[in-house]
């Protein structure tokens, strides 16, 4: 679609999935309107071209359709399932049909108090259903509804009043149904939309103004006092709080921030006072970006659902004519009676209504998807639900996803009259002016232990092995053991102690002057708390194999790989080695995810089955590349997320066989004259419960 000419919409009054097919036809009627792309499960229309809102609400004026530019802030009036319109008219119409069964009985069947009672319940609850029906009858446009119109005017015309009356009930009661499923499926978008505040207060010139999301700027100081929602993403440049994140990254643990962190719109300031500067406008934050990637997702058709949709395009002319063959054939070929056999004929247009089969899909994918982001998983698109439920293998990258993506000190020793102490003081000494992760790692440990530090001189990088200076007049020296090949002899008790470190994954730096080696430190990336309970979770899930692909060297590769108890480890791969990895899984297993953090990785998570990426909260890129992304930078969430995939997809094929099996039975039904219209339309509403409840099931998915 063109960007310029795009103008997208929020609807409201959106019902069902044929409403949804018929409205998006009656614009695309409107002759200054190029294209036009309905997005039902978010209830939103994008539109190229020209069209008033007025044009617009006109061609949803069948369904009540209500029309809204995007931006605008509208107040959705929550109307009690009872209260809707179209559902005290079915109200109404089932006092009318109760009385007309009790005429019935007490007048006789062909009474005109009867019939006129069965016709005001028909009128009543049917009189919308009449409308579409009719119109699209005439237009040679066959759907639910003209099935159901020609059913009634069927029964009302052989006589059938009560029936006809059952069938309008039964049929509207269907509808509400699937309104409502679809209305519950749709809150888990609206309720992201209400996590981050309308306003924010801003300070400017040194005064502090209410100012609405959309007119704050990039730049703009936001206060933030305890017990308050962030408004707006942006840094903190002054203050210290507690902030929960929950609604971002489904992390329940209360973050610390300070100056220089970052802050998401929607997370919750829970003790301090904080002023943070903007960083992002009201469109561009991360929660905005969330609610616009999920709402794309449930526009994506999943396989199943694309399925579906093609075959009841054919499923319903299919219906309609089986229904005029077992109508009029038996009375003409078999002298069977014709009011008997149109009879059977309304029953199996009836019955064969595809209301549950339509709905099957969509609305536990929508459900699905929309459980997930309140979780804190951004899935983006049905397609990759469905390959995350049929997942046999996941591969992991290494650093920052199986380990924290940053060493630690392990191991200090000193070979020298110094002391462990003296080790490490000598080193954080050398290593203040060090940019390096290792460096970074020995001034952590140095400031835990209060070691205190020596004033360095003439400081000197040696590129690729270490770093020099001079303290309190001696030459000290810092790094890998290649920078003393060449220096003071290394002993060979030492040299054991390094290769032994080394086979475990640890760098090892030696610390000496120009005459001794005076110690050694190692360090390590640490293995991730969750690690090994996440492997364990999806060992159980059913993942076959677990696999991780790493560039570091084998021996600290296999280390991990011991510890975490992975199937196989591939170590010194280059971004291309990692995707002929992920190729050659592809082929041998069919499904296969790629788990990294959306950068680095981007090659091998584009050619996964499923590429999933964390701490999608923190960068773009993780949530643009990425099929699935964990808003937390952990792996906490990925067995919920497997287990929530897997799930979806039982839902909807049990979905699928519950709507095919009653209506193949209802059908049988026929054959012997046992199925009445009452009956049929009952199946129909029931396997629609059916569907509606068993997909209702997915809200409340939860995977310790």
């Amino acid at each position: 679609m063109s960007e310029e000419r795009k103008h997208v919409y929020r609807l409201q009054g959106l019902s069902c999935t044929n409403c949804a097919a018929k409205f998006e036809k009656n614009i695309r009627d409107i002759e200054t309107v190029e294209d036009v792309q309905l997005n039902f499960g978010a209830s939103k229309v994008a539109i190229i071209g020209d069209a008033s809102v007025e044009q617009l609400e006109a061609a949803g004026a069948f369904d009540g359709i209500k029309v809204y530019p995007e931006r605008e802030k509208v107040k959705e009036e929550r109307v009690p399932f009872w209260q809707k319109r179209e559902n005290k008219n079915t109200i109404v119409s089932l006092f009318f049909l109760l009385f007309g069964y009790i005429s019935t009985f007490s007048a006789g069947e062909s009474s005109i108090v009867t019939i006129t009672l069965f016709a005001l319940s028909i009128l009543i609850g049917g009189f919308d259903l009449f409308k579409v029906g009719l119109n699209n009858l005439i237009r040679f446009e066959f759907d639910m509804k003209t099935l159901m119109t020609v059913a009634i005017i069927g029964a009302a015309i052989i006589g059938e009043w009560g029936e006809g009356a059952i069938v309008v009930f039964l049929f509207a009661l269907s509808e509400a149904l699937e309104g409502y499923s679809m209305d519950k499926a749709r809150q888990s978008i609206r309720s992201l939309m209400d996590i981050a505040p309308d306003t924010a207060l801003i300070k400017r010139g040194g005064s502090e103004f209410e100012v609405a999301v959309e007119d704050i700027q990039i730049g703009d100081i936001m206060i933030v006092k305890p017990g308050q929602k962030v408004a707006m993403d942006g840094e903190v440049i002054r203050g210290r709080s507690s902030i929960n994140q929950a609604a971002i990254t489904g992390e329940s643990i209360p973050v610390s921030k300070e100056e220089g962190d970052e802050v998401f719109a929607g997370s919750l300031n829970e003790e301090g006072f904080l002023e943070v500067r903007v960083t992002k406008l009201a469109e561009d934050t991360t929660i905005a970006k969330i609610i616009h990637l999920v709402e794309e997702a449930q526009a994506e058709r999943a396989p199943s659902q694309a399925f579906v949709d093609r075959f009841a395009k054919y499923y319903t002319p299919a219906i309609m004519a089986i229904a005029f063959l077992v109508a009029v054939l038996p009375p003409l070929f078999t002298g069977g009676d014709w009011q008997e056999w149109i009879y059977r004929g309304l029953a199996v247009l009836v019955v064969g209504c595809p209301c549950a089969l339509v709905i099957s899909t969509p609305v536990a994918i929508v459900t699905a998807i929309g459980n997930a982001a309140k979780n804190g998983v951004l899935i983006k698109g049905g397609i990759h639900l469905e390959e995350t439920g049929r997942l046999k293998v996941v591969a992991f990258d290494k650093t920052g996803t199986l380990t924290e993506g940053k060493p630690e000190v392990t191991d200090i020793a000193s070979v020298s009259d110094m002391s462990v102490q003296e080790v490490l003081s000598v080193a954080a000494s050398l290593e203040t002016f060090s940019q390096h992760p290792l460096a970074s790692a020995v001034l952590r440990k140095a400031a835990a232990e209060k070691v205190s530090l020596l004033e360095a001189h003439d400081f000197q990088s040696l590129t690729g092995k270490g770093a020099k200076a001079s303290l309190n007049g001696t030459v000290y020296y810092i790094g890998s053991p290649a920078l003393f090949e060449d220096g003071p002899a290394v002993t060979e008790k030492v040299r054991e102690a390094i290769s032994a470190l080394q086979a475990e994954g640890k760098t090892v730096m030696l610390v000496g002057t120009d005459e001794e080696i005076k110690g050694y430190i190692a360090a390590a990336d640490q293995v991730r708390k969750s690690s090994l309970t996440v492997l364990e979770k999806l060992a159980k899930l059913g993942i076959q194999k677990t696999v991780m692909l790493t560039g570091d060297n084998h021996a600290a590769a296999a280390s991990i790989g011991r510890k975490l108890g992975l199937t196989d480890v591939q170590a010194e791969l280059m971004p291309e080695n990692k995707l002929d990895a992920i190729k050659s899984l592809r082929s041998q297993y069919g499904h296969v995810a790629m788990v990294g953090d959306g950068i680095n990785d981007a090659p091998a998570l584009a050619s996964a089955s499923v590429g999933i990426a964390m701490g999608g909260a923190g960068t773009d890129t993780a949530l643009e590349t990425a099929d699935v992304a964990l808003m937390a930078d952990d792996l906490e969430k990925l067995p919920y997320t497997v287990a929530l995939s897997r799930k979806t997809l039982q839902v909807i094929k049990q979905n699928i066989a519950f709507a095919f099996g009653l209506k193949l039975l209802a059908l049988l039904l026929i054959v012997p004259g046992w199925l009445t219209l009452w009956m049929a339309v009952f199946a129909d509403v029931g396997s629609t419960l059916i569907v509606v409840l068993n997909s209702m099931r997915l809200m409340k998915t939860r995977y310790k």
